[in-house]
């Protein structure tokens, strides 16, 4: 294999970036149960991306950095990572979150490159409003369309790792598909399922 992809939020991180900034505003519950019903496949996307993010309208951007840089990694990430590019792979980060996070994470991590969204910012506070490359339902799959594109890379040489209904548009164009403490509409559609938080499980299954 040559090119791996990984999921952030969930995946790489212990948790949802989103839902930690909007407990900061004393409306994770409500943030966490949309974000559950995207993930589960439940809600469009990009609907609930706006709709989330839009709640979060007036958090002052040094509080999203603060939490963005504070996040708790998934066991197992930087010695998976690792592993994986000693053993020749290209490895980078596919987010339906946030710059803030998955940029800041790239070099603790070590994957080569993210793909994620950012957030409007405007006198130092959100606005509500978001923006990226990774905003719909098929953003995943179509940039992994055009990563192969550009590094020669075929599917059956790609892997990607993820643990929601946004990654399946990944799925669908890799040959190893890891579903990592996964949603069932994900799982269906994997060759390798870990339900254990411990990213180097995936090591012993390749």
């Amino acid at each position: 294999m040559k090119l791996c992809v990984f999921d952030f939020d969930s995946t790489l991180m212990d948790g949802e970036t989103i839902d930690f900034f909007a407990e900061a505003l004393g409306i994770g519950e409500q943030v966490s149960e949309i974000t559950e019903r995207a993930m589960a496949g439940e809600l469009d996307f990009f609907e609930s991306l706006q709709e989330r993010v839009g709640l979060l309208k007036g958090l002052d951007y040094a509080k999203v950095e603060e939490i963005s840089q504070s996040l708790p990694y998934m066991p197992g990430a930087i010695e998976t990572i690792a592993e994986l590019k000693k053993r020749g792979m290209t490895v980078v980060c596919f987010s339906g979150g946030f710059r803030t996070a998955t940029t800041y994470a790239k070099d603790i991590l070590g994957y080569d490159a993210d793909f994620s969204n950012a957030l409007h910012v405007k006198e130092g506070k959100l606005t509500g409003l978001v923006g990226g490359d990774m905003m719909f339902n098929f953003s995943k799959g179509d940039m992994l369309v055009r990563l192969q594109s550009i590094l020669g890379v075929s599917e059956e040489e790609t892997m990607v790792v993820g643990d929601g209904a946004n990654d399946l548009s990944m799925f669908a164009h890799a040959g190893t598909r890891v579903a990592f403490c996964g949603r069932e509409i994900l799982k269906k559609e994997a060759n390798i399922i870990i339900d254990k938080k411990d990213l180097t499980l995936i090591l012993k299954e390749i």
